[in-house]
């Protein structure tokens, strides 16, 4: 340190001037980059993150009787084979064109799907079994080309609830 000091000592007023200004630059960037930047990122995040919770329990408390009364839902009987009930509820769902064959199987269905949006193909999974009492006995995914695109094969059962 008194090697530091001596050497400052040394220097012209000038160029005290220019360390000490260069000195406070710096000092200023360490504060702004170390500190006052990381906790702002953290703030804003806090923030968005609030606001996006705040948002869902709206959400939640808006939607709240219409999802108390589908966890009580009891399977729909349609009278409708499940064959026919399987391709029905498949079209309304959106997968229309990308039902293949739909089969008998047993006291259940077989289908083939081809470029079948995911996001949908599990909602209508969901759907067959909360609403209609078909759960899935086995099922192939695989993804297709295209992003968020599968292929799959799907064997459907009797639901034992």
């Amino acid at each position: 340190m008194n090697k530091l000091k001596a050497w400052y000592a040394g220097l012209q007023t000038r160029e005290q001037r220019v360390v000490g200004i260069g000195a406070a630059v710096l000092g200023a960037l360490i504060l702004f980059a170390g500190i006052v930047w990381p906790l702002e990122s953290a703030v804003s995040s806090a923030v968005k993150t609030r606001e996006t919770r705040t948002d869902d329990l709206a959400w939640m408390r808006i939607n709240a009787p219409e999802i108390q009364a589908g966890s009580a839902t009891v399977s729909a009987n349609t009278g409708e084979a499940p064959v026919v009930l399987v391709d029905r509820v498949g079209r309304e769902a959106g997968l229309g064109n990308a039902l293949r064959g739909t089969q008998p199987s047993g006291a259940g269905v077989r289908v083939q799907l081809e470029a079948a949006p995911f996001d949908t193909l599990v909602t209508w999974l969901a759907s067959l079994d909360e609403r209609y009492g078909l759960a899935i006995e086995s099922i192939s995914v695989d993804r297709a080309a295209k992003p968020g695109v599968v292929n799959a094969n799907i064997t459907f059962a009797p639901s034992k609830h």
